[in-house]
């Protein structure tokens, strides 16, 4: 659930960009364009572009329908190809690993907002349709169904707000997948110190001398020095001192993440934070029938345990169970999520429990 305003910064965390495995079997990039998508709020796009990456062994039924399809989402400051970088791919599409690419069929598509899917800032600007994740989530569930015709998905898996996402495809279609694993997420309305989070990087951006509504020619250049706070939600405390142990390498740390904000688009993270709004899972939470794993971290601020949420929520849900990852000196707050050697084991756990 981290900002997108700090979309780049998990280079600085030590996860390289470059994939360790360039390319997997089957991989695949390819576009499916929805004619006149309707968005929750009554505007509509002529064309919505959904960008995806396939790989992996496709397994058919004889109507030709993929019926071993594994959906991956990807959080709000990602897309699509995160999954591919060498701390996740490469951890779990291996042989033996948890989510074999020789066994299934893997999609990862990108979020409306993000990577090569339709965005505010290719050419319209503030006159985009002003989505919300259950745009996202029925947008993906249309390019999974519709577009890559898949009948039937084994597991759908999130982490962030792709973790939100899993809660939210649990209930919107129950019966379309065997798997629920939501990581680094709580299934309840984003509030507190979260929504203040959020509401400090929308408001900076918003209130920037160069904003002009959002129709500005030139990117807006003020609010990327105060964006560089969300770091200090998503980051454990102990890995940001080991990081900037000294007030030099904290400021050359600071200068650093500004610089990777700068990159960004203004409109495209405004969009992309106050998609959120419509998320509140909990009273759905009943509709779930899919077997179910969710997967925290007691060092995430962003979803710190002491709230106590996601205990009575899986309670909701028969047969569902949560995992809640220790701290240690391999854990990253939040960030643990991009670091599946950490929370694999559960996810094998479970993935034997699905077979």
């Amino acid at each position: 659930m981290m900002l997108r305003a700090l979309a780049a910064l998990t280079l600085t965390f030590g996860i390289s960009a470059a994939f360790a495995q360039t390319t997997w079997p089957n991989q695949t990039e390819g576009d499916y364009i929805i004619k006149d998508f309707h968005f929750a709020s009554g505007e509509t796009l002529p064309e919505l572009k959904m960008h995806y990456t396939t790989l992996g062994t496709a397994k058919r039924n004889a109507a030709g329908e993929i019926i071993n399809g594994v959906l991956l989402l990807h959080g709000t400051s990602g897309a699509g190809t995160d999954w591919l970088r060498p701390s996740l791919g490469d951890e779990l599409f291996g042989a033996g690993q948890p989510l074999d690419s020789a066994k299934y069929f893997i999609i990862l598509p990108d979020g409306i907002g993000r990577g090569g899917s339709s965005k505010p800032s290719d050419a319209l600007r503030a006159k985009f349709p002003h989505f919300r994740y259950h745009d996202i989530v029925t947008s993906e569930h249309r390019l999974i169904t519709e577009g890559l015709n898949v009948r039937h998905l084994r597991l759908v898996l999130g982490s962030s707000m792709g973790g939100m996402h899993s809660w939210m495809w649990g209930y919107m279609y129950p019966d379309l997948m065997d798997g629920l694993v939501p990581i680094a997420s709580q299934p309840i309305e984003i509030s507190g110190r979260n929504w203040i989070s959020r509401r400090i990087a929308i408001e900076a951006i918003r209130h920037d001398p160069d904003w002009n509504e959002g129709n500005y020619a030139t990117k807006p250049t003020h609010y990327i020095h105060t964006a560089p706070f969300g770091a200090l939600m998503v980051e454990s405390p102990v890995r940001l001192q080991e990081m900037a142990g000294t007030r030099e390498a904290a400021d050359a740390l600071y200068q650093k993440w500004v610089a990777e904000v700068a990159k960004g688009d203004a409109n495209d993270q405004t969009y992309a934070i106050e998609a959120i709004l419509d998320y509140n899972p909990a009273p759905e939470l009943g509709k779930i029938t899919a077997k179910l794993l969710a997967i925290n971290f007691a060092d995430d601020e962003v979803n710190p345990p002491a709230l106590g949420v996601v205990e009575p929520a899986i309670r909701q849900i028969k047969g569902a169970q949560y995992a809640l990852v220790p701290a240690s000196a391999e854990t990253h707050g939040h960030f643990t999520h991009l670091r599946a050697a950490i929370w694999k084991p559960y996810l094998a756990a479970f993935m034997k429990e699905l077979d």
